[in-house]
C-alpha cells in the first residue's frame, strides 16, 4: 500500500508540470497583442495606493507619467504614512495636471488600509476605466495602450496582467519559483480566460476594471477586510458575470516584489495566515502536504528497499519533469539552478505557511503597514480561502 500512496506524488508532478506548460501556451503575452485602436481612447484613472512608499514611489511614479496614454488620470493616494510619502505625491501632483492627491488620515471601523485607499481613490476618479497597482509597479510605455485596445476589442470587463517579478539572491529566487507554481497551478490561470469558468485571479500590480462593470457589483466595500484584496477584486467581478481576463505581462510590467527572502518571509504574512481562516492546523496541514508532494519523488531514489517500479517511476518522474522546468523557466529569464531545486524551495514555502500561522495564531492577528488587524476582523471579511 505505501509504495502505491508513493507513487501519487509522482503523479501529481507529471500532472503540474503539464498544466504550468498549458498556461504558458494558452495565455497570451501582452507585450505581443496587437489590437485595433478604439475610435475614441476611454479615459484610464490609474489608482496607487500608498502607505511608506516614499522611497519607491518617484521611480514608479516616472514609469506611469511616461505611458504613452493620451486619456490618463494618476490618482495617488496617501494611506495614512509616516514617512515621505504625502510629500511626494504632493510634489507630483503640483507638477502634472494629470495626477490627484488623495490624503487618508483615519481609517474607519472595519476596513483594512488598502481597500479603503483603493475605495477613497474610486470616489474622486473620474476614468470610464479603472487600473488599480502598487507603488512599487514598473510599467513599459505603451502597456496601458495595449491593454485598453485589447480590452476593447474583446469586450472585456477585468483584466489582469502577471508582472515579471525581478528578485536577487538563489534562496529567494528559489521561493519565488515555488510561489510562481503553486499560484499559476493552484488558481488554475488558464481557465481564467474561459467564460465558462468560475475560475477567478486579481494581481495588485494591474488589476484593470471597467467602471460601469464594477458598478454593477457590490462594488470595493465588498472586500473591505479582505487582506487578499487582489484576488478579491477578481472574484467580485467573476461572480458578477463580467468578462474576466488574464495576460502575461513579460516585458510590459515589473515589479521588484521583495528584495531578500527575509522580506518575502514577513511579506506573505498579511495574506497567509487570513487565506487559511486565521486557523493554524489548516496551515500545519498544506506545510506537511506541500512536502510530501514535492520532495517523495527525490527520497524515493535514496530510500533503501523500494520496490524496482516505483524508483523507475520517480527517475521517469524526475526525467520528464525537469527538462519541463528549465524550459520554464529559460521562457521565464529564471537562473536555470534555483528553478530545478523544487524540495529547497518548497520547503522555504512550506516554512513560510507555516511561519505565518504561528505569529498569527500568537498575535491574534495580523500586524500590516503599522496597522494591527484583529482575527475576528480577518475572518469575517475574508472572502477569498484557499486553504
Amino acid at each position: 500500500m505505501l509504495p502505491l500512496l508513493a507513487l501519487i506524488p509522482c503523479l501529481i508532478w507529471l500532472v503540474s508540470a503539464f498544466m504550468a506548460v498549458r498556461a504558458i501556451r494558452s495565455i497570451p503575452q501582452l507585450g505581443q497583442v496587437r489590437s485595433p485602436e478604439p475610435a475614441s481612447w476611454p479615459k484610464v484613472s490609474v489608482i496607487v495606493p500608498a502607505c511608506n512608499e516614499a522611497r519607491t514611489l518617484p521611480d514608479a511614479a516616472e514609469k506611469l507619467l511616461a505611458l504613452d496614454y493620451p486619456a490618463l488620470e494618476l490618482v495617488f493616494v496617501n494611506d495614512r504614512s509616516t514617512d515621505g510619502t504625502g510629500a511626494v505625491i504632493d510634489q507630483l501632483a503640483a507638477r502634472d495636471e494629470r495626477i490627484r492627491a488623495v490624503h487618508v488620515a483615519e481609517l474607519p471601523e472595519g476596513w483594512l488600509g488598502k481597500p479603503h485607499a483603493m475605495e477613497r481613490a474610486r470616489e474622486v476618479a473620474g476614468g470610464d476605466w479603472l487600473l488599480f497597482t502598487d507603488a512599487d509597479v514598473h510599467f513599459a510605455p505603451q502597456t496601458l495602450a495595449r491593454a485598453i485596445a485589447w480590452c476593447e476589442s474583446n469586450a472585456v470587463d477585468h483584466l489582469t496582467v502577471i508582472p515579471d517579478l525581478d528578485a536577487e539572491g538563489f534562496a529567494l529566487q528559489a521561493a519565488l519559483v515555488s510561489f510562481g507554481r503553486y499560484f499559476t497551478v493552484g488558481r488554475r490561470l488558464w481557465a481564467v480566460n474561459d467564460d465558462k469558468s468560475s475560475t477567478f485571479i486579481g494581481i495588485g500590480a494591474f488589476n484593470l476594471v471597467r467602471r460601469s462593470a464594477l458598478q454593477q457589483t457590490e462594488g470595493l466595500t465588498w472586500l473591505a477586510a479582505d487582506t487578499a484584496d487582489d484576488l478579491a477584486l477578481g472574484m467580485l467581478m467573476r461572480r458578477s458575470g463580467a468578462r474576466c481576463r488574464v495576460l502575461w505581462g513579460r516585458d510590459a510590467l515589473s515589479v521588484h516584489w521583495y528584495e531578500t527572502l527575509g522580506q518575502m518571509i514577513v511579506g506573505l504574512e498579511k495574506n497567509t495566515y487570513p487565506l487559511a481562516g486565521c486557523t493554524l492546523w489548516r496551515l500545519v496541514l498544506v506545510s506537511l502536504t506541500v512536502i510530501i508532494l514535492d520532495w517523495t519523488p527525490l527520497a524515493i531514489l535514496f530510500w533503501p528497499g523500494v520496490p524496482r517500479w516505483l524508483s523507475t517511476a520517480a527517475l521517469g518522474t524526475l526525467a520528464l519533469c525537469l527538462p519541463v522546468g528549465a524550459a520554464i523557466a529559460r521562457w521565464a529569464r529564471r537562473p536555470l539552478l534555483p528553478a530545478l531545486m523544487v524540495p529547497f524551495g518548497s520547503g522555504l514555502m512550506a516554512y513560510i505557511m507555516l511561519r505565518a500561522g504561528i505569529v498569527g495564531t500568537l498575535r491574534g492577528g495580523v500586524r500590516w503597514r503599522g496597522t494591527f488587524y484583529p482575527r475576528e476582523l480577518l475572518r469575517r471579511g475574508a472572502r477569498v480561502k484557499l486553504f
